[in-house]
């Protein structure tokens, strides 16, 4: 992968910042032009490529919505000066992207891994679904209609047919042997299997997950700690779009950080979470690391077998069985 002149143009920022704590821009041996390191850069410094500006404005709303629900101060003001960072560049962040990919982004003051993954999936995919996490607005038919020649209409047949909430369960369900969709023949499937298809070759090409894990003696306390701040009415709420026609900000949110790892908690708001009545019941982790990448885990209470009554992560019974055999006082 080509390093680019991202590498240049943080070693001259480097070198100015030491040198004379300049106050305007450095330019690079490259083409890349950035604002000085040493005191905060101001938005709309650089030229206005377009992306740029989407990526800086959907960044500076992460931090918005991280400082409203009480996510550490720190995440709060990285978000911000990677928002500034970006809308100072003066280079387009798709020709970045396209010429570095994500190492490239990397590269760019006051971004780091976990940052340069979303720069890289808005410059791929136009969205950011952590933010529309945050936003409470993440969901099937919003991600359906992301899919080429799929209205409003066609993503709800396919949501409520199939039964499915994300682009792989969707992949999966068309490629299933008797799969029918109301009103689509099979020309139109294939198509629709391409259009899938293509759309997560670009989304996995962008997103990773961490190498490793939180064990699970952590996801069961952040488990705790949910649901009983959210029991206590502690947490701050959001709108989500799913599910509540009123629009009312109902959904209980928690950010919290166990050792390496940061946590967001939420109850599933999914189709079967509402038919059998485990909203409040299942809980859906999300978590990564400053070394990027994320993943999640799904906490329920189990109604069968040995560990009936007692809270489990699925996929992960039998590390659940072990901690509740030798439990542990050192989860966070």
């Amino acid at each position: 992968m080509r390093a680019g002149p991202l590498i240049a143009v943080k070693d001259a920022a480097d070198r100015t910042g030491k040198a004379g704590g300049g106050h305007g821009t450095v330019e690079s041996p490259g083409r890349v032009t950035v604002a000085s390191t040493t005191a905060p850069s101001q938005p709309g410094c650089g030229q206005a490529f377009p992306i740029n500006l989407l990526a800086a404005e959907r960044l500076r709303e992460a931090a918005e919505l991280l400082a409203h629900q009480d996510d550490n101060p720190y995440r709060v003001a990285a978000f911000r000066r990677a928002a500034d960072a970006v809308a100072a560049l003066d280079t387009d962040l798709g020709a970045i992207f396209a010429e570095g990919g994500i190492d490239a982004l990397d590269r760019i003051p006051g971004v780091g891994p976990r940052i340069a993954a979303a720069l890289a999936e808005l410059a791929r995919t136009g969205r950011w679904i952590y933010l529309e996490r945050l936003r409470g607005s993440a969901g099937p038919l919003d991600v359906f209609c992301s899919i080429p020649g799929v209205g409003p209409a066609l993503a709800k047949r396919l949501h409520e047919s199939l039964h499915v909430e994300t682009l792989e369960q969707l992949e999966a369900a068309l490629h299933e042997k008797d799969v029918r969709v109301p009103g689509i023949g099979v020309r139109r499937l294939a198509l629709l299997r391409a259009a899938v298809g293509q759309m997560l070759a670009r989304v996995r090409a962008v997103r990773t997950r961490p190498a490793d894990e939180p064990d699970v003696a952590m996801l069961l306390d952040v488990d705790r700690e949910y649901r009983t701040r959210a029991a206590a009415k502690t947490l701050r709420t959001i709108a989500p779009k799913r599910f509540n026609p009123r629009g009312e900000a109902w959904l209980p949110i928690l950010h919290t950080d166990r050792g390496k790892w940061h946590f967001t908690a939420l109850y599933s708001n999914t189709a079967r979470a509402h038919e059998i009545d485990k909203v409040e019941d299942w809980v859906v982790l999300y978590f990564h690391s400053d070394a990027g990448g994320e993943a999640q885990r799904t906490v329920v209470t189990e109604t069968r077998g040995a560990l009936a009554g007692k809270r489990v992560v699925r996929g992960r019974e039998s590390d659940c069985y072990a901690v509740y055999e030798h439990p542990r006082a050192d989860a966070r």
